[in-house]
């Protein structure tokens, strides 16, 4: 029999639509959720689909309770932004290595904290903090983390980190843009930021789209199912690069960092001067966070920790050789060398 489709004001394969169209949409949907569920150690009903990491830390923040907040100084934009906007918020600094103590964020809770929330892994320095023991130096209060960059290095059972909210999204997992997730505690009330429909429980209205969902759960598979491989290959290759370089300055913790991160401080250097030189020269990186490339500023991750010079964040792929490596010490120290005459 031939099906007609006569609800195009819906949309095509809308998976609120209760027709056999609708239902294979939501099943794929239910699939995708489940399988990440299955990653995160949580129910499945206990996940909320996004459209992208930055709208995840948004619910997160401006979904809780109105009272205060403890954060740290170096925060995504999109956790530190909405925290500006919520107003009654203790900002902890982290120590000189880039990890925060968790006892500094204990002392900084009030009976009316509503919520704390800490970056798993920092997207400019790398630095990883001690989510589980700061979920236990906290106690009762909502612990929320931003792992976007953590995925696909670290560990992202929510049950062992104790987090009660934990962002995640596809495209730092070589996934697809424009999806993510925020994983909600049963029994965390958050009230929704996007009106309308009732979709993802009422937390988060617009049409989902399955197809992203999908990509992102096998995405997440993958780096999980190559975790191991990937976190040897890529510290060992990190490790060597950072060797050859000793006339730079390393930005955060040399070892509680992420596999892939390198970040480096050059005295009498301007980092985005070298940022350009190297572009020129076909090799691409940045001075910190994308979505403020175009700042003159040093950012404030590393105003956080004092660091001084030009600096340039270098971020290693599952593509990335070692023969690419060498090409890239030969040409930066050129660089620095030329800059640093000039």
């Amino acid at each position: 029999m031939k099906r007609i489709f006569l609800d195009y004001a819906a949309g095509i394969d809308n998976p609120s639509s209760v027709y056999a169209s609708g239902r294979a949409a939501k099943k794929l949907l239910d699939d995708a959720r489940s399988r990440i569920a299955k990653i995160l150690n949580c129910r499945a009903e206990e996940l909320v689909f996004t459209g992208s990491g930055t709208e995840a830390n948004n619910l997160a923040i401006f979904g809780i309770p109105e009272g205060h907040i403890v954060s740290t100084n170096i925060e995504h934009h999109s956790i530190l932004r909405p925290l500006e906007k919520r107003g009654d918020v203790v900002f902890v600094p982290v120590e000189p290595n880039g990890i925060v103590n968790p006892q500094d964020i204990n002392k900084a809770i009030r009976p009316d904290t509503k919520l704390v929330s800490v970056i798993y892994a920092n997207n400019e320095i790398g630095t990883i903090q001690p989510i589980r023991a700061i979920k236990k130096a906290i106690g009762k209060v909502p612990l929320h983390t931003d792992a976007c960059q953590a995925a696909g290095f670290l560990n992202l059972n929510v049950q062992e980190l104790g987090v009660d909210l934990m962002t995640i999204n596809g495209s730092k997992i070589y996934g697809p843009h424009g999806v993510g997730a925020l994983f909600v505690r049963r029994g965390v009330k958050l009230a929704p930021q996007l009106l309308g429909g009732d979709q993802e429980r009422g937390l988060r209205a617009g049409t989902q789209n399955p197809a992203l969902a999908m990509a992102f759960a096998k995405a997440l598979e993958t780096c999980n199912t190559q975790r191991v491989t990937r976190i040897v290959k890529m510290t060992k290759l990190r490790d060597w690069f950072i060797s050859q370089i000793p006339e730079a300055k390393l930005n955060g913790d040399a070892q509680e960092r992420l596999p892939n991160n390198i970040n480096l401080s050059f005295d009498d250097v301007d980092g985005e001067m070298l940022m350009l030189r190297l572009d020129l020269k076909g090799i691409e990186v940045s001075t910190g966070a994308a979505c403020t490339v175009t700042s003159n500023e040093p950012s404030h991750v590393l105003q956080a920790i004092g660091a001084t010079g030009g600096n340039i964040r270098i971020t290693l792929g599952r593509d990335t050789t070692k023969k690419d490596l060498q090409q890239v010490v030969k040409i930066l120290k050129q660089e620095v060398e030329f800059l640093r005459k000039n």
